[in-house]
């Protein structure tokens, strides 16, 4: 096939009706179109068809018939693949970074600095930690040897769509897996360009499968799929709940990394010139719609005037706009529903007092079309309200007061969810000491750079399982104990 290289080439257009199985794009057995929306116009700019159960087991059972063989690939191999995987969507990155804005409206400064390189950066995460595994160690006369656990249904999100994929599909190769994919329905496109790297990256035929198509249908059918070993999704928790529901009759493994409601903690001694202009960026990166953004930001209550001063500036200092812009830092919401419920939780702050300081109901202003949301940054907000408590996924901000720094750790666990945390401070030690405190599966200090290999997942409700480096690469492996080996 002719190689999938720009936004809605007529190679890509071709693929919208077939899902790739057993190394091949075979046309699909469903007659339900799902539209994909360019967010920014409002506009359908592709219909893809959706596939039926049995496209699924297809696929299902072409990853069957081609994991003894690619288990039992040497290290080698498998780095050789995933380095070409990595080298061609190096190639392609600005057409992946194109449709992403296309499909789901991230700025294309942020697809280009943000989406695409930390794509690419779970790949090289993933070649990293194969080439020093210890697959089989010895104490005393027992060894332990890590297998992979087999075929894995791998359900993707929306919000951060390449980047997703990549943090499962790399990880899974690496570790001798096969692998169907059910990417989401909202945002497919660029998913239909990753498997075309995949093909033209030489993987054997059935390693690597997609299947598009709603959470219901396909990703139901994937949960309770017999010959599917485990299950590794990204999403709302409400989903990650009904995977773990239809999953657990066939006792596979299911990893979840679910929702957030992530905290940043300003102690008092933070240089607050500094770290409220980066906190609001912070939350509002891909315009609030990441399950990690700290949309809390906690402060010593006689600082509490100054914060809002700041935060109010560095929001009026956000240029939003046409994704395609070079100089526009957010795009529009990704979708309608996303769009809507935005709206309700900005209209939950209101009614349950807290104040408004900047933003609000409704589009930006002077873009009447496009799912522009306000960004928005509340002050005086409680542990019991609304938008303290659940995952708004948009450009809202809610700032809470704290007395000492007891109080402020007890806000910041103070949720169902534990996902991310943030600390600000210039005494190291005593951020620390709080980040410690603080119960999610990942704490950032002083607004580090992003790492690759940082484990990445939740406590609580927020999920279990981990991703990204180490962690996350053992979770597509079993042990096995072999005694009396020596």
């Amino acid at each position: 096939m002719t190689l999938v290289l720009d936004p809605l080439s007529p190679a890509l257009l071709a693929c919208l009706d077939h899902a790739y199985i057993d190394g091949q794009w075979l046309p699909v057995t469903g007659s339900e179109r799902l539209p994909v929306i360019d967010p920014s116009r409002e506009t359908v700019v592709a219909g893809l068809t959706g596939a039926t159960g049995a496209d699924l087991d297809r696929a299902v059972a072409a990853a069957r018939r081609a994991f003894p063989a690619f288990a039992a690939t040497s290290v080698a191999q498998r780095i050789a693949w995933l380095e070409r995987i990595e080298a061609l969507m190096q190639e392609r990155a600005e057409a992946l970074a194109r449709m992403l804005t296309l499909e789901m409206g991230a700025a294309i400064s942020h697809a280009r600095a943000a989406h695409v390189p930390f794509a690419i950066a779970h790949v090289r995460a993933a070649i990293d930690v194969l080439a020093a595994y210890p697959f089989e160690t010895l104490r005393g006369t027992t060894a332990t040897v890590r297998e992979p656990i087999g075929v894995c249904g791998l359900i993707t999100p929306w919000n951060w769509p390449l980047y997703q994929i990549t943090a499962k599909v790399a990880p899974a190769l690496a570790a001798g897996c096969t692998i169907v994919l059910k990417p989401s329905e909202l945002s497919p496109l660029n998913a239909i360009m990753f498997a075309q790297i995949l093909h033209d990256a030489g993987l054997p035929a059935g390693v690597f499968n997609l299947v598009n198509g709603t959470g219901p249908e396909i990703g139901g059918a994937m949960a309770s799929h017999p010959d599917i070993d485990m299950i590794s999704i990204t999403g709302s928790n409400r989903a990650g709940v009904l995977v773990a529901q239809a999953a657990a009759p066939t006792v596979k493994r299911v990893t979840q990394e679910l929702g957030g409601k992530s905290p940043n903690v300003l102690l008092p001694d933070a240089d607050f010139e500094t770290v409220v202009a980066s906190g609001v960026m912070t939350a509002f990166r891909n315009v609030g719609q990441s399950c990690s953004a700290p949309t809390r930001m906690i402060v010593p209550r006689d600082r509490l005037a100054q914060v809002e001063a700041l935060a109010i500036a560095a929001v009026a200092q956000i240029r939003m706009g046409d994704p395609l812009d070079e100089g526009t830092v957010l795009g529009p919401i990704a979708n309608q529903a996303q769009f809507n419920r935005v709206q309700e939780m900005i209209e939950a702050g209101i009614a349950d007092g807290a104040r408004l300081i900047c933003g609000g109901l409704g589009r930006l202003e002077g873009l009447s079309q496009g799912f522009y949301a306000r960004p928005t940054v509340f002050s005086g907000v409680t542990a019991d309200m609304r938008i303290a408590q659940e995952e708004i996924f948009g450009p809202v901000l809610s700032i809470m007061a704290y007395d000492d720094v007891d109080e402020a750790v007890a806000l910041a666990n103070d949720t169902v969810y534990g996902l991310g945390g943030h600390v600000q401070s210039r005494d190291l030690e005593q951020a620390r000491a709080v980040a410690r405190r603080i119960r999610t599966g990942q704490v950032h200090i002083n607004h580090p750079a992003w790492d690759a290999h940082a484990p990445f997942g939740g406590y609580k409700r927020s999920g279990n399982g981990r991703e990204y480096g180490l962690p996350g690469f053992e979770d597509y492996l079993e042990t096995k104990a072999i005694v009396g080996f020596a």
